[in-house]
């Protein structure tokens, strides 16, 4: 990976994707003790920066592989960034979702224009149900976050960002899977100014945390944790970049991510789920390490069900 394939992607997918607004708050300042922008991808198409590496993936398949559509399995933002970018680009997606998604997703995901496949809800089951699509309609899968092109797609948030922001000194994100971590520490190394990446992730699904550690990837026993969109794992392609490019990873509570999410809904005035909280949240956390310094945060998401907020 290098700065050319950075820029390139940035290009190949400005027309299918919002270039996000960047806010501030006096008061979150004054909270955290640091000058903190916040990088609203709550604000891009479909509500979250999946969009980009979507986005990005399908646009990098060849004609053929569009021709006979592409599937993933997902129950959330990559379900529906996959949907609305293969509808963009006049593609085929096949979304294999588990029989107990919530209705409102799976709602969301065939209004983006995706076909939706029911399975039961273990790994196992999606897995399979995604390679009998990929035997029987011939369609290319795209992992959500361990795919090279869906990496380098979410980090042209953080190339908009540095564009904007070129003297950011730390840039903070949530850790799921690792798709949006690994993007973001590249396009830090490659645009920024000695400009550190960290992740924020609740303490119940801390597998990162310990892959970091190990050195080997990890998995979670548990997944109770409010922050639905982080209960997946990392992969072996987004590992290495996490591991080179990565300068730590911050665990949280549950209640410390509520309370911070409830700071951005109140403060920047703007909805958030509680995914993207966590990275705030990591920053409270350890705030005296980061005093007075220029700090970015990626806002990951706006897709909250609002009959379900924890305040």
């Amino acid at each position: 990976m290098n700065k050319k394939n950075l820029i390139q992607t940035h290009e190949r997918i400005k027309p299918y994707i919002h270039n996000t607004p960047i806010l501030t708050s006096k008061l979150i300042d004054e909270i955290t003790g640091a000058n903190l922008f916040f990088k609203c991808e709550n604000f891009q198409k479909m509500g979250a920066f999946k969009m980009r590496g979507a986005a990005n993936a399908i646009i990098k398949l060849s004609d053929e592989q569009r021709s006979k559509g592409v599937v993933t399995h997902s129950s959330g933002n990559f379900a529906q960034a996959l949907s609305l970018a293969a509808k963009s680009l006049g593609v085929k997606a096949f979304i294999i979702m588990p029989s107990n998604a919530p209705q409102v997703k799976k709602d969301a995901v065939r209004g983006y224009g995706g076909i939706i496949i029911e399975c039961e809800p273990t790994l196992l089951d999606r897995e399979n149900a995604a390679k009998d699509i990929q035997v029987r309609e011939g369609a290319t899968f795209l992992h959500p976050s361990n795919d090279i092109n869906v990496i380098l797609g979410q980090g042209t948030a953080c190339i908009e960002l540095l564009e904007n922001q070129p003297k950011l000194e730390y840039i903070f994100t949530p850790v799921g899977g690792g798709g949006l971590i690994a993007g973001t520490a590249l396009a830090a190394h490659f645009f920024g100014k000695n400009c550190n990446v960290i992740g924020g992730e609740p303490f119940e699904v801390d597998d990162a945390f310990r892959s970091l550690q190990s050195g080997f990837i990890e998995s979670n026993i548990s997944s109770n944790t409010i922050a639905d969109g982080l209960k997946t794992q990392l992969g072996d392609k987004n590992f290495p970049i996490i591991q080179q490019y990565v300068e730590k990873i911050i665990r949280v509570t549950e209640q410390e991510i509520i309370d911070a999410m409830r700071i951005i809904w109140e403060r920047l005035k703007i909805v958030c789920e509680p995914s993207c909280a966590v990275a705030l949240a990591a920053l409270i956390s350890e705030k005296d390490t980061f005093k007075n310094r220029k700090i970015g945060i990626i806002i990951s998401g706006g897709n909250v069900d609002l009959n379900n907020l924890p305040f």
